[in-house]
């Protein structure tokens, strides 16, 4: 029978295997590093323009939530490559899908991007 008891040390632990995680999403999924260099650009270029706080809020959970459907969709794609090699529909439908995800949460987290940058570079351009 397994030991539901709480243990700080698992749940420490934890972070061990998320971090993994982290690691190899960037070692072995180049879109992760594309989504990385973007994310360094945006936090670099909110300092220079002094963002507001509300501003890097939206910019966290929108680097955030691109990151984690980056996960999720490589966590798919892993998934379905170990069940087969094979070409199946709903496998495709399946990983287009989750691609679907990150494609969405990336254009979303542009236009974050465009509605808290653009007013400032327009500003600088006048």
């Amino acid at each position: 029978m397994k030991n539901n008891k709480f243990s700080l040390k698992k749940r420490l632990q934890s972070f061990k295997y998320a971090f993994n995680g982290l690691r190899v999403l960037i070692k072995e999924e180049h879109n992760s590093r594309i989504h990385l260099v973007a994310m360094l650009i945006v936090i670099a270029v909110g300092f220079l323009f002094n963002v507001k706080s509300y501003e890097w809020i939206s910019i966290v959970l929108s680097i955030g939530i691109v990151i984690a459907f980056e996960l999720i969709n490589s966590a798919i794609e892993n998934l379905a490559d170990f069940i087969t090699s094979d070409k199946h529909e709903l496998i495709k439908k399946s990983k287009d899908l989750a691609a679907a995800g990150v494609f969405c949460s990336s254009i979303a987290a542009c236009i974050v991007g465009l509605i808290i940058f653009v007013p400032r570079i327009l500003e600088l351009l006048k």
